[in-house]
């Protein structure tokens, strides 16, 4: 199983640049695949047929970047009708059995053959929680493509309940709801960057991209346990209180799940 893939109620499409658009927000990226994959059904019929489908794509889109050196690609649609599943359009899964992913920017060997960092980094047992609670496409490649985000959050947890957490503690709703709350941050977090060019840690200009940084000096304060996490929400602190109540925020939820853990096992 990979990950990029993994079940009918959702996927990522991370790798082929789907969150490196200027906006890329839910509302813009539904609205572009939602017309990729009209386009591409009315359009291609044969593989001669995706270069009239690209070029009409191109003049119909903005194709404004975060990071120019991220190439996005064109034949990223949805894969169902109920539009929970994003992927490659032009894959021989989705066109009986005809592979025309050697007329895309990366070509069929890279796409066939590419694994994310997230397979490599982030512990198996990681996954198939994320696997588990996630059941939508937008929030679960942001939080997959995310390392630190996930890696530091479980294991702070861990930390507290003496143990790694496995994927069947999330058979029951309350634990599920408790680590859905911290995740969803990734699109609701008070404390978020309105800056257009930064994901996550991360920010750019033009083709290059760099580490962002919390300067907890200016704060009176030491670099925070949880500075991974907050750099993860592309956290901007206005003050040392705004700091202040943004590590409350993850500590109360770490706390809550931590409790409520205790008390079921």
């Amino acid at each position: 199983m990979v990950l990029c893939q993994p079940d009918t109620a959702k996927s990522c499409g991370a790798c082929c640049g789907l969150y490196n658009y200027v906006d890329s927000s839910r509302e813009a990226l539904t609205r572009r695949l939602r017309a990729r994959t009209k386009r591409f059904q009315e359009m291609v019929k044969l593989p001669g047929d995706i270069d009239s489908y690209a070029e009409a794509t191109f003049a119909a889109e903005d194709f404004r970047k975060r990071y120019e050196v991220i190439y996005c690609c064109e034949y990223l649609g949805f894969l169902d009708a109920d539009e929970k599943k994003v992927g490659c359009l032009v894959h021989p899964l989705q066109n009986d059995g005809i592979d025309m992913r050697t007329g895309s920017f990366y070509g069929q060997e890279v796409c066939a053959g590419h694994l994310c960092p997230s397979h490599y980094f982030i512990p198996r047992s990681q996954q198939l929680i994320l696997l588990k609670i996630i059941d939508d496409w937008y929030l679960y490649g942001l939080c997959l493509t995310d390392i630190d985000l996930v890696v530091t959050y479980f294991r702070l947890i861990a930390d507290r309940i003496g143990q790694e957490l496995k994927p069947d503690v999330f058979d029951g709703q309350a634990l599920t709801d408790v680590a859905l709350a911290f995740f969803h941050w990734k699109t609701t977090w008070p404390f978020r960057s309105d800056e257009a060019n930064r994901l996550g840690k991360y920010y750019f200009d033009g083709s290059q991209y760099m580490i962002s940084h919390i300067d907890y000096e200016k704060f009176g304060r030491e670099i925070s346990p949880l500075n991974a996490i907050l750099l993860s929400l592309s956290s901007e602190f206005r003050d040392k209180d705004e700091l202040a109540a943004a590590e409350k925020m993850v500590w109360d939820n770490i706390e809550k799940f931590v409790s409520l853990y205790r008390g079921i096992f």
